[in-house]
């Protein structure tokens, strides 16, 4: 095998695509739905594959450039990513959730910062416990961060090397419990709490009129329709569209065909006998008239008007708060239909009285006129563009940097927000802007998705390979037991006490609030599974304020916990 690790250390560019994709590879197995993922499938396979070649006498090492490179663009990702739930989190009910991430992210930061001290930790675990035992991958790198900028003072004779591949390895412990312990946790804190959660998550669907997203799928059934008639109903001929329209706001006439031609739908336009007439509004009210006009036909040429498919971002302070109910008796209500609804970049499942909140994003499809009222009445309407705005990218990557320039003294010493902490705010501020103003720094989800995914995984693969050559002399059965109790204990007891401050103070419903611990702890996994254990989809709506706050403030507290560790 000497050869193979030879020729992996001549070529480091395959030697980090090797561990990339085998750390994907084994990211996807799962046993029972439990797996590593992708991220600390790098951490495993990195290390490994360098602890295995300098069995050899092998040093497998790769550029350091490089892995700050990656690791910068993922942190900005994050920033664009949570941006605009961030700032509208703090502000109404958003401030529970974002009360409750506070109080699991401090927590903990505390817990780990204490076990720590007081089992005399190496230099380098605190940051990888708090990144493994809260599920914060990101947190590495601002613990890094820490090494890198001097803050962290090592003991005399250990190296920047030692103390990043004690951070390796003490996610790699505590890494497994942080995921399963988390999922556990939260599938069956309310049953341990006594509560029906299930019961809970009925009532709450029936109140709010939730849908189901845990059993969407394909289905037949469609809300918006369009149809052809021909006029034979005496009462509408010689009626203007305008007059039908006040007398049957229900529906909408998109277009005319008369004599085998289109006339189009002005609202002066006066129907007449035997005219094909195509109607816009919802199932119900298309079938609950059948002989309103006529006799139904299939018409190609008057159904081939323009629909229109958008996403409306609501901007509009007017409408915050309002429920999709209260739309009901509006002209274009039965001329378009709903489709997803986005909250902090997790779509939620949405009823009629799920209130509109500033910058959530509404998929919505229907008549291409409607579409566009519906769109100056709430907010903003951002047609799919799969370009990516490489100038605001670069300008937002520059402002992060000189964010990270900033520095303060504490702790004995000068610190600041590091490039990482500058990039994370910079992306807040950028994608802030840009949901607000709309026509610069376009970054679809897909190039933001590449900047998280690959950035963080290729920074965390560089992080494995160049740690662990140094593993084998730092690794001893003491200090691992210590890190996993640590790491244990910082992991199980936040969300109990998030739990009972949500329940009992805040009182809020068991069902939203399976959703509100999981994102408190920013970690969807946990979310998902309660979603299935109470065979509902009510989780989800506790879910992003909490996800959005804890991975801002845990990706920061990997810096801290170093800092504070000493």
């Amino acid at each position: 095998m000497q050869w193979f690790f030879t020729f992996l250390q001549q070529n480091p560019f395959l030697l980090l695509f090797f561990v990339v994709g085998l750390a994907v590879w084994i990211g996807r197995a799962s046993i029972k739905g439990y797996g590593l993922g992708m991220v600390a499938g790098a951490i495993v396979v990195g290390a490994g594959l360098s602890v295995w070649a300098s069995t050899y006498g092998v040093k497998l090492e790769l550029n350091n450039f490089a892995k700050s490179l990656f690791y910068y663009l993922f942190m900005y990702g994050v920033g664009l990513r949570v941006g605009p739930s961030f700032i509208n989190s703090l502000k109404g009910d958003g401030l529970k959730f974002c009360i409750l991430a506070l109080v699991s992210s401090v927590l903990g930061l505390a817990l780990v910062v204490i076990f720590a001290k007081l089992f005399s930790l190496p230099p380098g675990a605190a940051g990888g416990m708090l990144a493994g035992s809260q599920t914060m991958s990101a947190a590495i790198g601002s613990a890094e961060q820490a090494v890198t900028s001097g803050v962290v003072k090592l003991p005399a004779g250990m190296k920047p090397e030692d103390a990043s591949g004690m951070i390796a390895l003490s996610y790699g412990i505590t890494y497994i419990w942080g995921t399963v312990g988390i999922i556990l946790i939260c599938k069956y804190l309310p049953r341990w709490w006594g509560v029906d959660a299930k019961a809970a998550a009925k009532q709450y669907e029936q109140e709010f009129g939730v849908k189901d997203l845990e059993g969407g799928g394909l289905t037949g059934y469609r809300q918006f329709g369009l149809r052809a008639y021909r006029l034979e109903n005496p009462a509408q001929v010689g009626m203007s569209i305008a007059g039908f329209r006040q007398a049957h706001p229900e529906y909408r006439i998109a277009n005319v065909l008369r004599g085998g031609e289109s006339v189009g739908a002005d609202p002066d336009l006066v129907l007449l006998k035997g005219d094909v007439i195509a109607l816009g509004g919802s199932t119900e009210h298309l079938t609950d008239k059948m002989g309103l006009i006529g006799p139904e036909i299939a018409d190609a040429k008057a159904l081939g008007v323009p629909l229109d498919q958008a996403e409306i971002l609501v901007t509009n302070k007017e409408m915050v708060g309002r429920t999709f109910e209260s739309f009901r008796e509006q002209a274009i209500a039965g001329q378009l239909q709903i489709g997803k609804v986005e909250r902090g970049g997790v779509q939620i499942p949405a009823g009629l009285k799920t209130e509109l909140q500033r910058m959530d994003i509404i998929t919505v499809v229907g008549l291409k006129s409607a579409v566009n009222e519906l769109g100056e009445m709430w907010g903003r309407i951002a047609r799919t563009n799969t370009s990516t705005d490489l100038l605001t990218l670069a300008a937002g990557m520059i402002l992060g940097f000189l964010i990270g320039m900033i520095e303060f003294p504490a702790f004995g010493a000068k610190i600041g927000l590091g490039n990482a902490g500058g990039l994370l705010l910079s992306g807040v501020i950028v994608s802030s802007a840009v949901s607000r103003l709309r026509f610069f720094g376009n970054t679809p989800n897909a190039a933001r998705n590449v900047l998280e995914d690959l950035g963080l995984v290729v920074f965390v693969a560089i992080v494995g390979v160049n740690a662990g050559a140094g593993l084998l002399a730092q690794l001893t059965g003491a200090v691992a037991l210590k890190i996993f109790v640590a790491g244990f204990i910082a992991c199980t007891i936040p969300p109990f006490i998030v739990w009972a401050i949500g329940f009992h103070v805040f009182k809020i419903n068991p069902a939203v609030l399976m959703g509100g611990v999981a994102g408190a702890r920013s970690h969807s996994g946990p979310c998902r599974e309660a979603a299935v254990e109470i065979q509902s989809s009510v989780p989800w709506i506790g879910f992003p304020v909490g996800y959005a706050v804890s991975g801002i403030l845990l990706t920061v507290f990997g810096y801290f916990a170093m800092i504070l560790a000493q």
